[in-house]
């Protein structure tokens, strides 16, 4: 798991215009999985435009928090791994 913020946010800017999919802690025992393609880094923040037939909205944003803290995990198409290592 990256250890910095900064790690994270630059890791994730590599793999901007790259389908993902995105595992979402949704409350006790449920997660939620969205696919998407990662549209803009932010300092704070990373946005998601998401699949329109699985989807009622257009996009979501996720702070790089939840990923230090493994609140969501997102994995890329061409990986067989996730990027939070």
């Amino acid at each position: 798991m990256p250890t910095s913020l900064a790690t994270i946010k630059d890791r994730l800017s590599t793999h901007i215009g790259q389908e993902l999919m995105v595992v979402a802690q949704a409350g006790r025992k449920k997660t939620t999985e969205r696919h998407g393609i990662l549209k803009e880094t932010y300092p704070a923040v990373f946005v998601v435009d998401l699949d329109q037939d699985e989807n009622s909205f257009e996009r979501v944003s996720y702070s790089y928090t939840d990923i230090l803290t493994q609140n969501i995990q997102v994995n890329f198409g061409d990986e067989g791994e996730d990027d939070n290592q």
